[in-house]
């Protein structure tokens, strides 16, 4: 039972292994743009998750809005979230400049695979 409360942990470990793995064994540059924007996901959920506070007996924490000043206990971490929308902001830019760059690399060799566009510069600096 002490396993469900990890619940979200867990996930975002298996997402950026999934991301992990496509980076590492895709040749396809849009596949690997694909698999880091995962990997990024699985960081995200693990940052929002590290801000909610969860007590061992399953209650949760306060939001850290104080509306009534009897109520004190340990609050939920508002930080993480805040950054991870700009994480957010930040990563769908980065998305947007790479899938541009595989847009150039694709005109200028006529493919968007690794190994393709690594024998195509051996072959031109080969002459």
């Amino acid at each position: 039972m002490e396993t469900l409360g990890y619940f979200n942990y867990w996930m975002a470990v298996i997402i950026m292994m999934i991301g992990f793995y496509g980076v590492i064994a895709r040749g396809n540059l849009l596949k690997q743009v694909i698999a880091l924007g995962l990997f990024q996901t699985g960081v995200f959920l693990f940052y929002v998750t590290m801000g909610v506070y969860r007590a061992s007996d399953g209650t949760s924490g306060l939001p850290p809005i104080w509306t009534e000043p009897d109520k004190t206990g340990p609050f939920d971490n508002p930080l993480p979230h805040v950054l991870m929308l700009t994480a957010i902001v930040v990563a769908v830019s980065t998305l947007a400049v790479a899938v541009a760059i595989i847009i150039k690399i694709q005109r200028a060799y006529g493919t968007i695979e690794e190994d393709e566009i690594l024998e195509a510069n051996r072959r031109d600096h080969a002459r």
